[in-house]
């Protein structure tokens, strides 16, 4: 056997200045690591295992779930075409995350600070476009990570395009009930429970009103949140401690979306939640809700990132 035997998630990107830290994969190009000083503001997992729940993996060309994995496509002569993805979440019979969660990405660039990591989706069953999916990460010495993703399609047809991504939050070793979430959505998008396809929308009340902060422990919760409230260009989303020390998950006004996923179902950890950064909600294939039609040479580009919060 030739060659250096390699983690299931592949190379390990490091990027670093001063106290601020971050790992990511060549799997999915996925963030596995976030911290400042020592602190881990992300979950993260063995580099040998496989993401559990998505954890840090970008998502393209769409993120959440497609019911069915079944979208029209309208052709060129003004007819539709079916089309039929792989069933990737059998369990409620969906496609899932996009296309490139099982991908490894090249690395165009790795300096101390960033690195850019690149990969490409070609034609295949249900979506016969080609595009690539360029990700860019880099960290500040000011406890702050900031991450590009661009979606380019580089075929001769018009394709459906949605962006996202899926990190789990955390405050160093603090219990994820005691920490309190806020997220600034004044719309919910619910879902039916046993598929999570949106079935409609609703302003947010009780215990889905998080613009205030609410404390995570008895909150359960597997929702897109939209309407979102700027705060000098950027959407702000934030997990703090007792103490008032946390993590802020921000974003370019082009993620219109934020899920918000509280489980007690990923491997290994008690309870975990998600904030998730997207362009679309789920089943944005078949409403239509925020999604991007990338015409030949066409991009589409989120930027999204996490800062250090302080007391």
């Amino acid at each position: 056997m030739t060659g250096a035997l390699r983690p299931a998630t592949g190379e390990q990107f490091e990027i670093a200045a001063g106290d601020t830290r971050a790992l990511i994969t060549e799997l999915a190009a996925g963030l596995r690591l976030f911290e400042v000083g020592g602190i881990a503001l992300t979950e993260t997992y063995d580099d040998d295992a496989i993401a559990p729940g998505a954890a840090g993996i970008t998502l393209a060309p769409w993120p959440n779930r497609i019911a069915g994995g079944r979208w029209p496509q309208t052709l060129p002569d003004g007819g539709t075409k079916v089309q039929q993805l792989d069933l990737t979440e059998p369990s409620r019979g969906n496609a899932t995350h996009g296309l490139l969660r099982n991908t490894g990405y090249t690395p165009l660039e790795h300096r101390a600070e960033s690195v850019t990591l690149s990969a490409g989706i070609y034609p295949q069953h249900g979506y016969p476009f080609h595009l690539t999916h360029e990700v860019h990460y880099a960290v500040s010495d000011d406890g702050s990570l900031s991450v590009r993703q661009r979606l380019t399609n580089r075929g001769t047809g018009t394709a459906p395009a949605a962006l996202g991504a899926h990190p789990y939050l955390r405050v160093g070793d603090v219990p994820i009930d005691e920490l309190t979430l806020r997220v600034e959505g004044a719309t919910r998008v619910v879902a039916d429970p046993t598929t999570l396809i949106p079935t409609h929308r609703e302003a947010v009340a009780g215990e889905h009103d998080l613009r205030g902060g609410r404390r995570i422990a008895g909150l359960r919760t597997d929702s897109a949140y939209t309407d979102l409230t700027p705060v000098e260009g950027e959407h702000r989303h934030e997990l703090r401690a007792p103490d008032g020390s946390g993590v802020q998950l921000w974003t370019g006004p082009e993620c219109g979306y934020a899920h918000v996923f509280i489980t007690e179902d990923t491997p290994g950890l008690p309870l975990a939640v998600a904030i998730e950064p997207m362009t679309a909600p789920a089943n944005a294939f078949n409403s239509g809700d925020g999604l991007r039609w990338l015409a030949p040479g066409e991009d589409l580009t989120i930027t999204w990132g996490l800062r250090r919060l302080t007391r």
